[in-house]
């Protein structure tokens, strides 16, 4: 496939194999099309195990050549896997299990009755069966970033090409010029995903025309995931590692680059595979390589693997760990439009920012600019984690508000428990509170509250979540992540979880409130990178909105959400205890006896915890079946 006209070809082909699954309304040749989710949350819960049997059961049935199983990436629900969807019908059966693949086979494929109870019981109504998209934690969503995630198969160049895939760099490379691109860009209001919501077209723009005499030049794209409970990137790669592709080949055209490099962790196996593949596919194809459409433009990409570090999210590290060296950042200026690889012009963006480009390039800057908000302009992938009903994936329009995305996406709080705050942005963002629940989750909005986007990872707090020990949660893995390359980080990162630490082993004083706003803002004026400037954020906004709860710990030696060790203590009810010392028998410090016995001399009454002997482990609060048993 060398020209255009040949990609139309295969376009047309594959749009009709695609059909199925989409809205579109040519045919396909199968009359079913069964999509299982190869990412890797269904993955680990046995996903490939079902695509076995299920190619199995086809063949002996001789349903082979009539129903096509696809893997696919991400469908977004992940805490439902292994998932597979049935179409045309649009069929969700979640948790599947490899012993109910005959009987779906059986009563489903053959038969034509969907088997209901193995289907995600909100699609299953009074009414019928709905189709996934009209759930409520697909309805509100816009897959822009996702929209070929748990579409196509993202080992088959073919399948992402029959969803307009290199559509848009054929458009750019005959019919743009580098500033038109560059403008497209620009005009439309994207930002960088991965944190710092730096504009793209401006990034790119000076890439191109600060050293316009450069020998070389770089495309680079961070796929080093690195925070806790965000998963974004990883699942675009694997579920459509071409989009990344794609949009690099066209940044490299509009900057004047020949060689992109994606630095993806080793950590994220399944998404390492599928990008080799990926580009392997897009070599044979002429999609990457010399004189990609006959147009004399050439320009090809190779991974690096990282170790891990979270450091080598920030730009100047990742690019120092590309060159061989140990990933540690550098001083800016120069900054890597004019200096960066291999100290020439670079331009750096996150995966979930380049899955953007083509569809921006394709359906122009108005359509793109049209969705969000204000200066947030667009759509942004979330991960869902934490106490909340719906752990999974999610796009959703810049602006949407908090509530939204937890109460009706996330579908709302498990186990009747409150809102309490949703962690974003994970180590380097801040805690939204309740009193917020309504604020616009967009760049600006959240910087006002002292909160940012970040990379995407928002994490669920109910009422049982201690905001100090989640501070210092997320200040542990800055510290252990620090590079140890200044000493505001490598120092101060260590002095402030300490006096968290002390804070929350009761061993708090009313000056340490001081001195952790002192050090915190110390750190964030005098760090090299990133990492050390955003480190303190956990701590001042919980400091903001929680000051109560620090307050509580060193004053009252208490944790009211009853979750740091030091400062509890367990207690029995005597009017709810009946004295069948379970408790006592489930006690592995032989904390719990009686106190006392009837008058007949044997029958027991109640007991009692020995708080000297008492380890915390909450042990008997789990085996009371009476409730007598709290911890205080």
């Amino acid at each position: 496939m060398k020209t255009l006209q040949d990609l139309a070809e295969i376009r047309e082909k594959m749009r009709k194999e695609v059909a199925l699954r989409t809205d579109d309304e040519a045919a396909s040749k199968y009359d079913k099309q069964i999509l299982v989710c190869g990412g890797t949350g269904c993955t680990s819960s046995g996903s490939m195990k079902v695509i076995e049997k299920l190619e199995s059961e086809l063949a002996a049935n001789n349903l082979t050549d009539k129903i096509q199983i696809v893997k696919t990436g991400c469908f977004g629900l992940c805490a439902l896997g292994p998932i597979m969807i049935v179409y045309p019908e649009g069929t969700f059966y979640s948790k599947v299990e490899v012993n109910e693949i005959p009987r779906i086979v059986k009563e489903h494929l053959i038969g034509g009755n969907p088997v209901k109870e193995f289907l995600y019981e909100e699609t299953v109504t009074d009414e019928g069966i709905k189709p996934l998209t009209e759930t409520a934690f697909y309805k509100k969503q816009h897959r822009l970033a996702l929209r070929n995630c748990g579409v196509v198969n993202p080992e088959c160049i073919e399948e992402y090409i029959g969803r307009q895939g290199y559509e848009a760099l054929g458009k750019v490379l005959t019919t743009m010029s580098q500033d038109e691109v560059i403008q497209t860009i620009l005009d439309s209001g994207l930002r960088g995903r991965g944190g710092g919501g730096f504009p793209t077209g401006m990034k790119w723009r000076l890439a191109k025309n600060l050293v316009p005499d450069a020998d070389m030049k770089y495309v680079c794209c961070n796929a080093d995931e690195g925070d806790p409970g965000a998963f974004m990137d990883r699942s675009i790669l694997e579920g459509d590692p071409h989009v990344v592709l794609e949009a690099m080949t066209i940044a490299g055209y509009a900057i004047g680059a020949k060689q992109g490099y994606i630095y993806v962790r080793a950590e994220y196996p399944i998404a390492v595979d599928r990008l080799r593949i990926a580009i392997q596919q897009a070599r044979e194809a002429g999609m990457l390589g010399q004189n990609i459409f006959g147009t004399g433009f050439s320009f090809d990409i190779d991974l690096r693997l990282g170790a891990g570090a979270f450091v080598c999210g920030e730009e100047t590290a990742l690019m120092t760990s590309i060159e061989g060296n140990r990933g540690e950042p550098r001083p800016r200026p120069p900054f890597p439009a004019e200096k960066g690889l291999f100290n020439k012009p670079t331009i750096l963006n996150n995966v979930e920012t380049y899955a953007n480009i083509p569809q921006i390039i394709l359906n122009g800057a108005e359509w793109y600019a049209s969705m969000g908000k204000d200066n947030s302009k667009g759509t942004k992938v979330f991960a869902l984690g934490g106490k909340i009903h719906n752990t999974g994936l999610v796009e959703v329009p810049m602006g949407t508000t908090l509530r939204e995305i937890i109460e009706e996406i996330g579908g709302g709080i498990p186990n009747g428990k409150k809102f309490k705050a949703a962690q974003a942005g994970g180590p380097s963002g801040g805690c939204i509170p309740a009193e917020h629940y309504d604020v616009s989750v967009d760049y600006d909005s959240l910087a006002k509250i002292g909160c940012m986007i970040g990379s995407g990872g928002l994490i669920v707090l109910d009422e049982t979540d201690c905001m100090v020990d989640i501070a210092k949660f997320f200040l542990q893995f800055t510290m252990d992540e620090s590079c140890g390359k200044c000493t505001p980080c490598r120092i101060g990162t260590k002095r402030l979880y300490e006096i968290l630490d002390k804070i929350t082993s009761g061993k708090g004083e009313p000056e340490d409130l001081d001195k952790l706003e002192e050090l915190c803002q110390y750190i964030k004026a005098n760090s090299l990178c990133g990492l050390g400037q955003t480190a303190p954020n956990p701590v001042l906004s919980t400091l903001r909105f929680f000051r109560d709860e620090y307050i509580a710990h060193i004053v009252d030696k208490k944790c009211p959400a009853g979750v740091c060790k030091e400062l509890l203590s367990f207690v029995i009810d005597q009017d709810k205890c009946i004295g069948c010392g379970l408790c006592a028998k489930q006690c592995p410090a032989e904390a719990i006896t009686r106190t006392d016995y009837t008058p007949e001399g044997h029958k027991l009454a109640s007991m009692a915890i020995d708080t000297t002997k008492c380890v915390k482990c909450g042990a008997c609060v789990s085996k009371c079946k009476f409730g007598a048993i709290s911890k205080k």
